[in-house]
């Protein structure tokens, strides 16, 4: 799972078989399973009725980051312990609170890794993540870190399909480890693996028995992105009513419904969310963080305690240690997400940025541009020349901007001030005949096509 074939598959279980058992059935029946040592099953903890358990979320939420954890189990992706460091203390600067930093049963390498950065003396926690199994435990105490993230697959196509194993099994198995964990010195906090598709009741039957054992943090995990925000609010907020703890979303962007899913756990209740910069993780990655960030300020009026200004910053160096480069159009830190060419828009912009921007560039560490392109309008062009001392009339921006459609439509790509200032001579001495394309052409440098392609507009 972490792009390597030699390297530990995360969530099974050693001692465990190969054999592949019979499909659980789609509703599978409800068991009720006891510890070992219990002389009868505990009662099974009543489920609110639907529709009455939902919230409007919580005042505050808070972040735990598996950037260098389940971002870094993206295909073909992995980091230096050096990476891993630096990526940390960025996550630490902008105020995550959780930062989920490697599995230490991945080998020496990740532990020296996870050690580095549990001394690095950050604001925010560090946790490892473990299987349920005491040779995790141990590694992870190994490194130092305070606290680990413990998880058990809950559905019964994992446990059946994947382990060979029933409900009563990860119910032991999962106390087991946390009775380990604690006797350890470690702070623990449990994640349900395949919640989305397990049977509800046991999922709550669990957490309450878990709860009850002193488990205060627990993550409900949409392993393969299956879960529809639609009936994502009302579900998890019956959870939350039934088993009152710190719960986390831990989504998955296969359907890429990851943001919207996590937006609805935060309005069940939730107050924990998982989330990698990017979105970088399996498959098709998880809920990004500055999506969710950002989202949870604009859309549902919460409290984030994050510095999102250095977003921007954040994801391009997660991308150049992923070696992947960050989309243009990525949502909230792309390069081109406050950029502007059609000329409806671009002029809107100028008159009042809010118009076609949902919030401030700025507060994510980005800049508006105006783009000089086939789309431009009279508004950018008079703009982008005014800006570098050219007050143009209006027969000569007819002419430029008539040229320029024609320029780009072969070019494709945005115009630099030393480009744009010779298409206006040339306008200007053509006058309303204007100069032809190939006179154009010719005159515009290759050289000057570089970053002052972007024309850029003051920020609010």
């Amino acid at each position: 799972m972490y792009g390597h074939a030699d390297r530990v598959a995360m969530t099974t279980d050693d001692a465990v078989g190969a054999a592949v058992l019979p499909a659980a059935s789609a509703t599978p029946a409800r068991p009720s399973v006891a510890r070992a040592t219990d002389a009868a099953a505990a009662p099974p903890v009543p489920l609110p009725p639907v529709g009455s358990a939902v919230t409007s979320g919580p005042a505050v939420v808070r972040f735990c980051d598996t950037t260098l954890r389940d971002g870094e189990q993206a295909p073909a992706v992995a980091f230096t312990a050096e990476e891993k460091l630096a990526i940390a203390r960025a996550l630490d600067a902008v105020g995550v609170q959780r930062i989920e930093a490697g599995a230490p049963v991945m080998g020496g390498y990740e532990r020296q890794a996870l050690r580095r950065i549990a001394e690095a003396g950050l604001r925010a926690e560090v946790v490892a993540w473990c299987r349920a199994d005491s040779r995790d435990l141990a590694a992870a105490e190994a490194c130092g870190v305070g606290a680990v993230h413990t998880c058990i697959p809950v559905s019964d196509l994992h446990l059946i399909r994947k382990l060979g194993r029933d409900r009563a099994w990860a119910r032991r198995r999962i106390l087991d480890c946390v009775d380990e964990a604690v006797g350890r010195g470690l702070r623990v906090s449990v994640g349900l693996e395949d919640a989305s598709r397990a049977d509800d009741g046991f999922v709550v039957d669990l957490a309450a028995e878990l709860a009850a054992h002193g488990v205060g943090h627990l993550r409900w995990a949409d392993t393969v992105g299956l879960l529809q925000p639609f009936d994502a609010v009302d579900r998890l907020a019956r959870l939350v009513a039934a088993v009152p703890v710190d719960w986390e979303i831990h989504a998955h962007d296969d359907f890429g419904l990851a943001t919207a899913n996590t937006l609805a756990a935060v309005r069940a209740g939730f107050s924990w969310v998982s989330t990698t910069v990017a979105g970088l993780g399996e498959r098709a990655g998880n809920a990004p963080l500055e999506e969710v960030a950002m989202a949870v300020r604009h859309l549902l009026g919460g409290l984030v305690c994050l510095d999102t200004k250095g977003f921007r910053t954040l994801a391009c160096l997660v991308a150049a240690a992923a070696r992947r480069p960050l989309p243009s159009g990525k949502a909230v830190v792309g390069r081109w997400v406050f950029a502007h060419e059609s000329g409806i828009h671009a002029d809107g912009v100028l008159k009042s940025p809010e118009l076609y921007e949902p919030f401030d560039p700025a507060e994510v560490g980005g800049r508006r541009r105006l783009v000089v392109g086939k789309h431009a309008g009279r508004a950018v062009l008079r703009h982008a020349l005014r800006s570098n001392g050219i007050e143009v009339d209006e027969q000569v921006l007819t002419v430029l901007l008539e040229r320029l459609r024609a320029h780009q439509s072969v070019r494709k790509r945005p115009l630099g001030i030393h480009d744009l200032r010779q298409l206006y001579g040339l306008a200007r001495s053509a006058g309303l005949a204007g100069p032809d394309l190939a006179e154009v052409r010719t005159a515009l440098t290759e050289t000057a096509l570089t970053e002052t392609a972007l024309m850029r507009g003051s920020d609010r």
